[in-house]
Order: C-alpha cells, then sequence, then structure tokens
C-alpha cells in the first residue's frame, strides 16, 4: 500500500499543491523520482536516503518510486526532501499511513537530518489554508514566516529525527507560537529634517507621495538627488497588514526575506544599478522571478544615472508602470509578478553633469547634451508625472543650524490627502485604486472637473506645451494631488498652476 504525503509548489507567487506518493516495486534497490522534478527535487534521492539513516532510521533495500503529482507542474528546488523521507518512512512501518492526514510538509534535508531554509514559505501557508489544511510542518527557521497565515497550525522542526519522535507520540513537538517583537526595517530611510535646503523639491515629494505618483529630479553631481530620494520612504503612508503581506509574499518567492523578518511592516525601497539586465529589473529567467520592479511593490524603485540604464531595460518599464503589474511569458506559460512601486529618477542634465549649472561651466557641445538627454523616451518622460529641477545648495545653508521639517511632520500631511482619496473611491466603489496616480478616465472625469478659470488655464497649457492626451490627464491627477494636500475639495486654478510646474521643462534644441 504506498504512503501519500502533501507538499507544495510555488508558480510566481502562488502555491501549488504537490501529493508526494512513495510507493516499492520490484527491481534492485534505489529510489525513482517521477513527475517534473528538476535538478535539485532529482538530487533529493542521495540527501532522503542518508537522511533516514542518520536519523537511526533504517532505509527500505526496495526499488522505491516517488511520484510528485500533478506531473503537468514543474517541481523545482530541495523543499520535497522531508515529505519524501516522511514518505518513506511511512511506507517502511515505522509509522502509521494517516500520521499526517490533514498536513502540509515542506524542507530541505541535510546528510544528518537537519531540516534547512525553504523559499516561498509565506504563499505555501497561505495555499495551505486555502486547501483546508489545518497543520503545516516547516523548517524551525520558517516558522514565524508561516505563522503570518491565520488558522493554521504550524510545527516547527528542527530535524527528521525530531519530526518522527512527534509523529510516533515520543516527544512531541509544541505548536509554534508567534511573538509579537518589532521588527526592524528592511531599509531606514534618511529624514527630511537632516537635509539642508531644496524646499521645492521637498515639496514635489510630498505630493509625489500624497498622491503615488512619479518623480524625474535632474540636477548637477552632488546637488542632493540621492540623498532626497533615500528620504521618500520615510514620508510615505505606513503599510497596511494586507499590503505587509503582499509585499512579504514576493520576497519570500524572491529568497530575500531578511533573517528574523519574518513580515515586511516597512516600505520597499530598491536602487538597481545602471548595468542591471532586462530580466533583472523586470523579472524572467528560465524559470521567472520576480525582479527589482516586483520587490519594489508597495515602495520606492530609485534609478539613479536614470540615462546610462539600458533602452530596452528602460522601455520595458513602460507597461508595468501603468498597469501595476508585469507578465512574464515562456513557452512554458506566462506568470503575472506585482509591480505597483512608485518610480524615483534621477539623471544629470548632460554627460559632464553641469548644464545648466550656476558655478561650474558646461563641457559637452550642444548636440552632446541633447543626444545625452535623448536617451530616456518621450513616451517613457510623458509617464513620469513630477519632472523637478534640484539646484546645488549655497553655503549659507549648508552651514546653518536651521533644522528643516521631520519625515514624521510630513507624513502626517500625506496620511491626510490619502485618507481622503481612500474615503473618495470607497464611496465611488473604485476599492482597487489605492491613491490618485492609479486613477482611470472614468475617475478622472469624475472627480477632476475644472472650473473656467482652470479650464482656461488648462487650454492655454495645453497649446503652448503641446501636452499629449497622457499628460493632460496626469496634470489633472496631479492638481487633484495637490488640492487633496490643502483640504480643497475643487481644484483651484493655484493648483492647476503649481501642476503644470512640475511639467518637463524644454531642452536644448
Amino acid at each position: 500500500m504506498l504512503s501519500r504525503v502533501y507538499s507544495c509548489a510555488v508558480i510566481g507567487l502562488e502555491g501549488v499543491i504537490v501529493e508526494v506518493e512513495v510507493d516499492f516495486s520490484n527491481g534492485l534497490p534505489g529510489v525513482t523520482i517521477v513527475g517534473l522534478p528538476d535538478v535539485a527535487v532529482q538530487e533529493s534521492r542521495e540527501r532522503v536516503q542518508t537522511a533516514v539513516k542518520n536519523a537511526g532510521l533504517h532505509f527500505p533495500r526496495h526499488r522505491v518510486v516517488v511520484n510528485l503529482a500533478p506531473a503537468i507542474v514543474r517541481k523545482e528546488g530541495p523543499a520535497y526532501d522531508l515529505p519524501i523521507a516522511l514518505g518513506v518512512i511511512m511506507l517502511a512501518g515505522f509509522l502509521p499511513h494517516d500520521v499526517v492526514e490533514n498536513a502540509l510538509v515542506i524542507g530541505e534535508l541535510s546528510l544528518d537530518g537537519v531540516v534547512r531554509h525553504t523559499r516561498g514559505v509565506l504563499p505555501m501557508a497561505a495555499t495551505a489554508r486555502s486547501n483546508g489544511f489545518k497543520r503545516m510542518f516547516v523548517p524551525e527557521v520558517d516558522a514565524p514566516e508561516a505563522a503570518l497565515i491565520p488558522d493554521l497550525e504550524i510545527f516547527a522542526v528542527k530535524s527528521l529525527a525530531d519530526l518522527y519522535d512527534h509523529l510516533a507520540g515520543r516527544r512531541l513537538i509544541e505548536p509554534y507560537q508567534a511573538s509579537g517583537n518589532d521588527l526592524e526595517p528592511l531599509f531606514t530611510p534618511t529624514n527630511f529634517s537632516e537635509i539642508k535646503g531644496q524646499e521645492h523639491v521637498k515639496r514635489a515629494l510630498e505630493v509625489a507621495a500624497a498622491g503615488g505618483h512619479n518623480v524625474l529630479m535632474v540636477g548637477s553631481p552632488g546637488a542632493g538627488k540621492t540623498l532626497l530620494a533615500r528620504a521618500m520612504p520615510g514620508i510615505l503612508p505606513e503599510m497596511s497588514i494586507e499590503e505587509s503581506l503582499d509585499v512579504t509574499r514576493i520576497y519570500s518567492v524572491a529568497d530575500q526575506l531578511p533573517a528574523g523578518t519574518p513580515l515586511i511592516r516597512y516600505r520597499p525601497f530598491r536602487a538597481p544599478h545602471h548595468t542591471i539586465s532586462h530580466a533583472g529589473l523586470v523579472g524572467g529567467g528560465n524559470i521567472p522571478k520576480p525582479g527589482e520592479i516586483s520587490l519594489a511593490h508597495r515602495g520606492v524603485l530609485f534609478l539613479d544615472e536614470f540615462p546610462e540604464f539600458g533602452t530596452r531595460v528602460l522601455e520595458v518599464m513602460r507597461q508595468p508602470m501603468e498597469d501595476k503589474v508585469v507578465t512574464i511569458s515562456r513557452a512554458k506559460g506566462s506568470l503575472t509578478f506585482s509591480a505597483n512601486f512608485q518610480l524615483i529618477a534621477a539623471m544629470n542634465p548632460c554627460q559632464c553633469g553641469y548644464f545648466g549649472d550656476s558655478l561650474k561651466p558646461c563641457t559637452c557641445a550642444p548636440a552632446t547634451v541633447t543626444k545625452y538627454q535623448k536617451r530616456i523616451s518621450g513616451p517613457l518622460l510623458d509617464r513620469i508625472d513630477i519632472h523637478i529641477e534640484v539646484p546645488r545648495v549655497d553655503y549659507e545653508k549648508l552651514s546653518g543650524d536651521r533644522v528643516g521639517e521631520s519625515s514624521e511632520a510630513i507624513r502626517g500631511r500625506v496620511q491626510a490627502a490619502r485618507d481622503i482619496q481612500n474615503k473618495r473611491f470607497l464611496m465611488n466603489g473604485s476599492s482597487d485604486i489605492v491613491c490618485n496616480a492609479d486613477m482611470r478616465v472614468g475617475e478622472i472625469r469624475q472627480f477632476c472637473r475644472l472650473q473656467d478659470e482652470g479650464q482656461s488655464l488648462m487650454r492655454a497649457a495645453m497649446t503652448q506645451l503641446n501636452l499629449s492626451a497622457r499628460a493632460y490627464h496626469r496634470i489633472l491627477k496631479l492638481a487633484r494631488t495637490i488640492a487633496d494636500l490643502a483640504g480643497s475639495e475643487d481644484i483651484q486654478s493655484v493648483h492647476l498652476a503649481e501642476a503644470l510646474q512640475y511639467r518637463p521643462k524644454l531642452m536644448m534644441g
């Protein structure tokens, strides 16, 4: 009679229940694994045999056949070691066959039987609960992560021998109890009070945070663009528990959860280098994994030296910036990863960095300046709501003792503006929209009505700035955010005027 243990595979960001069936067949002693396993799963034959022996149990001298069902789902990684070993032990008669009923088992085995960390535990635990499982046996190090899912009894397993003793009733493992310890942030943002000067840039970032708008900062080297970008997460609203679980799931699948941080409570800040590959930024690989834009989900993606990124790398971001998801298609199928990030980009105005600088002359030829600035395409620039120049800070401001407004004070205003937006969208039944930047044409028509004065200002701007339809809608969304920050029900002409200030300035012709 074959033994059956349930485990889980992760496809994209979702879990799929895997049935691990173990049976004996005629033939020379050995282990055969079928059911579309990858190399890491195939190698579990050696790990399981040695771990069972080192746990003080006898590995049966039969031909053991392991089937991982459904066979249509590709199985990757070493997470099936523990369920396979358990299936063999049950089949050999050391444990009854129904001992792991209603339980999901995952874990990699070392040769001495110790159970090691497995990636993707959070989506696996969520899948276990949604499929009616009551218990889950996970590696000890991953128990805090699995315990984030309610109504699921988690058992932290140190070794195969401990699990065997527990199931045999000799030495029970107590269900894991989550502790309420405060967790360390992934990234500690700079406080706005530490940044001297740049008041108009801070104001632009406050507007961006309040409405979820993308920003491009242009300025000479050393003006403080990177410092300002690193302060951005500190003024964003705190994440809800749903957002935290959403972000943690991505980090769990990408195996980038920091040790001792089962739940990410702080908004991510990702700053990839400009040499990053297309797959590194948007995700990919033979078995697609989340890229930097997915790791920045619900947080900030900072691209420094914006024009230095490869043209193809930048252009591929256009669709995720609009749709808030990235779909990676392969011959075997397509996967969708969340990518609702806020883009903060920074660039020098030219190759030497000093075009338009008040003190240092630019050494670039006019054609070189134009060529450098045109590395970023019009359609991509059109998707960035706020374009802001970052001038160099003068000596008086740098050396002065005056402390700027703190990130906490700015975050208070940002949170108030977000609360207004949430209330507005909920009343309208648009619960899928989080902030003003997410508004579609229907919501813009409804919530961004202009008065007569604003209409004439917008008409003049459309003609003079030669705005596209997308740019027109983005200005309205930006004006709505500025009005929300001011606590105004209507968009006044002063709000629209500030929104128009954030359009890109004419570059050198």
